[in-house]
């Protein structure tokens, strides 16, 4: 059947044409209850399009309930389905109708809660069943005059609950199945009842499962972002209206941004403008009311303030220790702590947040802090991350919660409540536990850890695999080269290998080969869908999340030693002044003679009784290297440093009993010079070949007031730091040597490091500055890590498709598309640094409960308002050592800016002074387990126990 809707409409040009929209409705759309025999079987071709037919179980088994004793299906309406997608996943609920009204508002208005439910209507289990109602002859309806699209759907949604009742009547059973509406829509709930339709809000349903009371506690708390609670003074202003903030960001009224919480400090977030406002790109927020609820990710609106109100970034250290509501004016107590006097040049632009453009809430990982007044039920969440504040969830299980990593979905933030109001939603395990642990940081850190899935298998090659006839077409032989890798110990996933041959025009012929993992995985089927999504490999301290499923990251694609691997190749000809001749890119297939750690590689190289092929290659490889170096520095490259550390694990318990900083071999940079001039003769070629579509990587140069710190610390040490350009400051590292402090340039880099941006991918033809400021290289791009990292595979067959090897694909060559993949890309790179950070935090935790007490020399590395972060350089170890602490007196303190230096009672503590810590595990305290750091040298008031000395310790290098 088909139904029309014409109307007319006046063009642009003020012409006036005729617009016939048809729409087809049909008879043989299944109702999907497996009982019914009134209707056609459900399939994808007539039934919800999913295939996982038949749907709905033939005797409805969900949980008993005291409201609807007899057998019954589930219809929810959109707002409950995306308010209260944790109940529908729990694996209690089951027998459920999702309409196809339903599910286009849920994707058009929460891409997250539409993928979450998709993945629940494919599981056969929880009978989930997608119904389209919209293309159905007896449930689809048309609007009518006047009438909204929000209360067409409404009707609908009834008039589809009123279909199914009287479709299911007719079925022949002695017990008839009766649908059940859920809304938390008060309107529709009344409109339902009066038509007769048997219609419940969540909680009522929920409450009345008289064998599972436990799901009460994962409801969420559905109310107006604004609204306020019942009692409870006002402390947050009013979040203007979205149509209102819109305009106003048009007129330049507001600014639009992403609001970035800090970690230091609670009660200050910056907000990083979008757009081309190059004076005002990051902007400063602090205090409560001008962070107005807004939560780290959130797209905000700010409104700039007067230059008469801007402030300097916070030098101080604050950690929100849980207040009540009432306990606002501690609040405010701790503001003024913000306010210091500085100088001018160190203001920067401040704002404060009227509105919130788009919230980016995600399920949060943490600890309950149980209320301590006898049979409460509402308690604050601590989460797991320092820039998330705290939840207040309601909970009959505080008991058993209690010592408990656990997941707390966000639900809404009423302008008089101190924390946002949320709802449990998992229980993860012990607090403590390794597994659970290591669960909790890939969660917080969103990095997809599922097994792969079936569908994502079925295209890996079937084994035994071997290189065929038709894999050589367009490849060149190169297995007679003497092809090494030269890689950490323990690796199997390796992606690169060298070879170093004269040639015989008295040149060198220099290649590096890179795994060809692009023939392996095809664009656009479901094992490159789940490549890009993971983005990367995350490298945690006792495993490994891959990108790809091990058959390829460790055995087809490795380039292991004497077996056959298919690779692409970029062969340079070169002089003996490391001078390029020639570059060329062959797909090829090579047998690598060695597999060599780098102090194997080293080894070699420094043993005078070896002079085999594989050992003469890398002293070239290496001599070659080392003139490349040379020239990158002297091109203003940058040489930083960063505390790295290697944990050795006991083999049978795989807790860390040895902990010790990574040493570099002169092999480490070797590989890495020919990595990097590989990546950038590939760059070139694709952005060549391709200007608008080539995936590029970028590091942008850092603003001048990012190197504050750095200037100011070299300088209380006499030395001179020039940062006005990477040449510049290169130079003036290299420079910066104390004969009396040798650490002293370290500390430099690692200092330097921080003030660093973050390199990131991006589509060539979306940006007009490509140059890397820390390689100082005018282009570059990642080519080299194709089976830990996706962008090198976009790269790949972007310099397949360039020298001939393969064809191109649509997606390839879709500027847009690739702009969004670099998004993900990013995200996904960055959370797996942090990820791999907590892990080598966590094991660092693990190691110092073994050892009790630990006596250590250490460096300041920051010096704030009341406090200093401390680096100890044998573990690559960070931690606060805080001079106040709630319930203690509070030693005099004195914080000079422009040292920076603090002054504790008499004694003056400076940016890079040598210190003596007792480093040892604090855990008193399940709830806030962390490691304590305490002050030997110097002594504060001449005790040997110094005033309020805790550190959470961290592994972390962020620039």
């Amino acid at each position: 059947m088909l139904t029309s809707r014409t109307f007319v409409k006046r063009t642009r040009a003020g012409a006036v044409v005729k617009v016939v929209r048809e729409h087809y409705l049909r008879d043989d759309i299944a109702c999907g209850a497996a009982a019914c025999r009134l209707c056609l079987p459900a399939t994808p071709a007539t039934g919800n399009g999913n295939g996982n037919a038949p749907g709905l179980e033939a005797r409805p088994s969900g949980p008993a309930s005291s409201l609807c004793p007899g057998p019954h299906f589930l219809l929810p309406d959109t707002n409950l389905l995306l308010h209260q997608i944790d109940i529908l996943e729990d694996p209690v609920i089951k027998n459920v109708i999702v309409l196809q009204t339903v599910l286009q508002e849920v994707r058009n208005r929460s891409a997250p809660v539409y993928k979450r439910i998709r993945d629940v209507i494919q599981n056969p289990e929880k009978h989930f069943y997608s119904f389209t109602n919209e293309h159905h002859r007896e449930t689809y309806i048309e609007q009518k005059r006047g009438e909204t699209s929000n209360d067409r759907n409404d009707r609908a949604i009834r008039v589809a609950v009123k279909w199914y009742n009287e479709h299911l009547k007719k079925i022949e059973d002695e017990e008839k199945i009766q649908v059940i509406f859920l809304t938390n829509d008060r309107s529709n709930k009344e409109k339902a009842l009066e038509e007769g339709i048997t219609a419940y809000t969540c909680e009522e349903y929920i409450k009345s499962l008289t064998t599972n009371p436990e799901l009460v506690d994962r409801l969420a708390c559905v109310s107006d972002e604004g609204k306020e609670i019942e009692g409870g003074k006002i402390i947050f202003p009013e979040h203007i209206p979205l149509s209102k903030l819109q305009q106003g960001i048009k007129s330049g009224i507001y600014l639009q941004g992403t609001y970035r919480a800090s970690r230091e400090n609670y009660l200050e977030a910056t907000v990083w403008v979008h757009g081309d406002a190059e004076e005002n790109k990051e902007i400063i927020v602090q205090g409560l009311k001008h962070l107005n609820r807004a939560i780290h990710e959130d797209i905000v609106a700010v409104e700039l303030l007067a230059k008469d109100e801007w402030v300097a970034p916070s030098s101080v250290v604050l950690q929100d220790d849980g207040q009540n509501e009432e306990d606002i004016e501690n609040e405010e107590e701790k503001e003024n702590i913000l306010k210091t006097s500085v100088n001018k040049d160190m203001l920067r632009p401040t704002g404060r947040v009227v509105g919130i453009i788009k919230r980016n809430w995600r399920p949060y990982c943490g600890m309950l802090a149980k209320s301590q007044i006898k049979e409460a039920r509402r308690h604050l969440f601590t989460p797991a991350d320092r820039r998330i504040p705290r939840i207040r969830i309601e909970t009959r299980q505080a008991d058993t919660l209690e010592g408990q990593r656990i997941i707390v979905a966000i639900d809404g933030w009423p302008r008089n409540s101190r924390y946002p109001n949320g709802h449990f939603v998992k229980n993860l395990g012990s607090a403590g536990d390794k597994e659970t642990e290591t669960e909790v940081l890939l969660l917080e850190h969103d990095v997809p850890h599922q097994a792969f899935s079936q569908a994502v298998l079925s295209f890996l090659p079937k084994m035994p695999w071997s290189i065929t006839e038709e894999d050589m077409k367009h490849r060149e032989d190169l297995r007679h080269l003497h092809v090494c890798s030269v890689d950490p110990p323990g690796c199997t996933d390796i992606d690169d290998a060298l070879h170093y041959r004269e040639i015989g025009n008295g040149n060198l012929e220099v290649g590096v080969h890179i795994a060809d993992v692009s023939h392996f995985i095809r664009p656009g089927n479901a094992l490159d869908e789940e490549s890009v999504k993971r983005g990367t490999t995350v490298y945690l301290c006792e495993k490994r999340i891959d990108m790809v499923p091990e058959l390829l990251s460790s055995n087809l694609c490795s380039l292991r030693s004497n077996v056959d691997r298919l690779a692409f190749s970029c062969i340079w000809e070169m002089n003996h002044k490391a001078e390029i001749l020639k570059t060329r890119f062959t797909k090829s297939i090579i047998n690598s003679k060695a597999s060599l750690t780098y102090a194997e590689a080293q080894m070699r190289i420094d043993s005078e009784a070896m002079n085999d092929d594989i050992t003469t290659s890398l002293r070239g490889l290496n001599k070659l290297a080392k003139i490349l170096k040379k020239k990158r520095i002297d091109n203003g490259a940058l040489t930083l440093a960063s505390p790295e550390v290697r944990f050795h694990m006991d083999s049978e318990t795989h807790d860390p009993i040895d902990l010790q900083t990574k040493e570099l071999k002169e092999t480490n940079s070797m590989v890495e010079e020919f990595m990097l001039l590989a990546n950038i003769s590939v760059a070139q070629k694709i952005y060549d070949e391709f200007p608008e579509f080539a995936l590029l990587r970028k590091h942008p140069a850092p603003p001048p007031s990012n190197y504050d710190i750095l200037v100011k610390a070299a300088k209380s040490k006499n030395l001179e730091i020039k940062t006005d350009s990477a040449k510049a400051l290169a130079e003036s590292l290299d420079k910066a040597e104390s004969p009396t402090f040798p650490y002293l340039n370290t500390l430099l880099r690692i200092l330097t490091t921080r003030c660093m941006m973050q390199a990131v991918y991006f589509c060539s033809g979306m940006d007009n500055d490509f140059h890397h400021y820390g390689l100082a290289s005018p282009i570059y791009t990642h080519f080299t890590s194709p089976i830990r990292r996706y962008a090198d595979i976009i790269v790949h067959r972007l310099l397949a498709v360039a020298i001939g090897a393969d064809s191109t694909y649509p997606e390839l060559t879709d500027k847009h598309k690739l702009a969004e993949m670099c998004k993900n890309l990013n995200y996904r790179h960055k959370m797996a640094q942090y990820a791999q950070r907590a892990s080598v935090a966590f094991h660092t935790q693990l190691f110092f409960k073994s050892k009790g007490v630990v006596n250590e020399d250490a460096y300041i590395l920051f010096v704030r308002k009341n406090a200093i972060v401390v680096l100890i350089p044998k573990y690559g170890l960070e931690g606060t050592v805080f001079f106040e602490e709630k319930d203690k007196p509070t030693p005099k303190l004195e914080y000079n800016s422009e040292g920076p230096s603090l002054t504790v009672e008499d004694t003056t503590l400076r940016v890079f002074d040598k210190v003596k810590v007792n480093i040892m595990l604090d855990d008193s305290n399940i709830q806030h387990q962390k490691m304590r750091m305490v002050l030997v040298e110097p002594k504060i008031l001449g005790n040997d126990m110094p005033a309020s000395l805790s550190a959470e310790a961290s592994s972390k290098n962020e620039p």
